[in-house]
């Protein structure tokens, strides 16, 4: 799915919110529900970080914020390399959605054994939980909370970068887009992609929507050594 763009720009005003996914983890390959399990990123996965980390290096940056898990800050220390002075904080609730029973299990298992969750799942998820986890309307909730929060401790005009997941960012920017969760899949958001989101009072809105024009740029640039 191509790059979504919302250019109101610059003149929104607020707090502007670098909201970025982490980068890639053997699991998004073998297509593995990860959840809440603690999978670092691969070498793939460091050098999109990386890339990450090289289109926002001038970046004026007055926090980083990590969701706790080892994918998330790895991508965020990656980025915070080029910012040495800028406070890191690990963010709870930026961690992904609770999956429940279905955290660590293959997509192939899934699908061969859940039928009936699989089609209410795809006919209205907003508010179908997981089993034993959560649903997506407690993960917005709890994402928009924590974003609210964190907003309130700087100033207007400041930008803060926040490293999360995939269901996280999407239910942030089903609420920025104006878009109901059921809606969450028109929402893409690949590995190390880039939102940009302005926060005002209570209204949140975006500028930006997975970008992943940075990988392209830096391709070839790797961590290896």
């Amino acid at each position: 799915m191509p790059e979504k763009k919302k250019k109101n720009g610059s003149k929104m005003g607020g707090t502007r919110i670098f909201l970025v996914r982490h980068g890639e983890t053997h699991w998004n390959l073998t297509h593995r529900f990860q959840g809440r399990k603690d999978v670092p990123l691969n070498q793939e996965g460091k050098d999109q970080a990386r890339a990450l980390a090289l289109t926002l290096k001038d970046a004026p940056l007055t926090a980083i914020y990590s969701s706790p898990l080892v994918r998330a800050i790895e991508t965020a220390r990656c980025i915070k390399e080029f910012h040495p002075s800028t406070p890191f904080i690990e963010e709870e609730g930026l961690i992904e959605m609770d999956l429940g029973e279905f955290d660590g299990m293959e997509a192939a298992y899934w699908f061969a054994h859940y039928q009936d969750f699989i089609k209410a799942w795809r006919s209205a998820p907003g508010c179908l939980k997981m089993p034993g986890g959560e649903s997506l309307q407690e993960v917005q909730t709890r994402a928009i909370d924590t974003l609210r929060r964190i907003s309130k401790l700087y100033p207007s005009g400041s930008t803060l970068l926040l490293c999360s997941h995939n269901f996280v960012n999407c239910a942030l920017l089903c609420q920025a887009l104006g878009f109901p969760l059921d809606r969450f899949r028109d929402v893409h958001q690949d590995t190390a992609t880039l939102n940009i989101l302005y926060m005002r009072g209570q209204r949140l809105r975006a500028e930006l929507v997975n970008d992943i024009s940075h990988l392209k740029k830096y391709k070839g640039i790797s961590t290896h050594r």
